[in-house]
């Protein structure tokens, strides 16, 4: 199960909202492992902030794209974070 608080203007008070389950367009987002540690930041610089969800087991990285707002994100499929071409996998068994 994947819960999440997103940071909003103020990252230390934000620190203690509620967290609540994230969806995607087929339903629940779940990365499958444990020990998920999410990002809420704008990744390609298109003014909106994708989900960036990184997972202890195999150490790879999902990316989902915001379609929405910052404030009303609106997330469908995920893409593995990639440089140079291949999938970034770090650590992790």
């Amino acid at each position: 199960m994947f819960w999440i608080a997103l940071l909003g203007t103020d990252p230390v008070a934000s620190w203690f909202e509620t967290p609540f389950r994230v969806r995607a367009a087929a339903g629940y987002i779940d990365v499958e492992h444990c020990h998920a540690a999410p990002v809420y930041e704008d990744l390609d610089g298109d003014g909106l902030k994708e989900l960036i969800v990184g997972q202890f087991a195999h150490g790879k990285i999902r990316v989902y794209k915001n379609y929405g707002t910052n404030t009303a994100p609106v997330f469908k499929d995920f893409t593995l974070l990639e440089a140079g071409g291949e999938v970034i996998a770090v650590g992790g068994t």
